[in-house]
């Protein structure tokens, strides 16, 4: 009966000391397990730590948005000036672009003026060439006894100016270049040499042309505050008359 209880124990210390040794080995193994573990907990710590980095990211690029937005209108202000000084030069080069049309206005319709003179002037010397071209032309033809005449006639004796005036209605109904006469030969009244013609008497103020012919058809006009005779054989040419009251 000893023997038999003597080997339960034994029994019972192997069965012990089994357990044990299977206890320990299962630490063992756990403790080799957890740094594992905990290294494969780490890098899931380091990512949930990194993680938060994009929320970081996104926050500073909304801070930092504001101040690209502050400084975008920083720089707007600069520029409106400048929009602002564009549109305050426009009116003074639109005033200046005025003035220069204005004075080059005056140069323009006086380079017209001139123009219009210049030609206004060259008709005038062509058509008074013209005239004593024609004038030329129709010129009657001194005979010799004619010439001999008038070279007998003497000289006519000049008065001084009058104070006479003709009236307007006789004027225009006797005088003018529409009314063309010949004086035929001047007489002598009272010393001085005189011609009658449309009711009233004349005298000469300046001598006689030489080349006029008491015979040519001459005309009497009122210019420049007198009266002069004309020959319109001799365009342009004319000698002082007065009238005798």
């Amino acid at each position: 009966m000893k023997s038999v209880g003597i080997m339960n124990a034994a029994v019972m210390l192997l069965l012990l000391g089994i357990t044990a040794s299977a206890y320990g080995g299962q630490e063992k193994q756990e403790e080799k397990a957890r740094p594992a573990q905990q290294q494969q907990s780490r890098p899931e710590k380091q990512q949930q730590a990194q993680a938060p980095k994009p929320q970081q990211q996104h926050q500073q690029q909304q801070a930092q948005a504001p101040k690209s937005q502050q400084h975008q209108q920083a720089q707007a202000p600069k520029q409106q000036p400048q929009h602002q000084q564009q549109q305050s030069q426009a009116p003074k080069q639109q005033t200046q672009r005025q003035q220069q049309a204005q004075t080059s206005k005056p140069s323009q319709q006086q380079h017209q003026q001139q123009m219009t003179r210049g030609q206004q002037a060259q008709g005038q010397r062509q058509g008074g060439e013209q005239r004593q071209q024609q004038a030329s032309s129709q010129r009657p033809q001194r005979t010799q006894e004619a010439q001999a005449r008038q070279r007998a006639e003497p000289a006519v004796r000049l008065s001084a100016r009058g104070s006479g005036r003709i009236s307007d209605e006789r004027f225009h109904s006797n005088f003018g270049r529409e009314h063309e006469f010949s004086i035929g030969r001047p007489v002598l009244v009272g010393g001085y040499s005189r011609f009658q013609y449309g009711g009233y008497w004349f005298g000469f103020v300046e001598p006689w042309p030489a080349d006029w012919y008491y015979t040519d058809d001459v005309y009497i006009d009122y210019v420049d505050g007198g009266y002069y005779m004309y020959n319109p054989y001799y365009p342009g040419a004319r000698f002082s008359i007065s009238v005798v009251i």
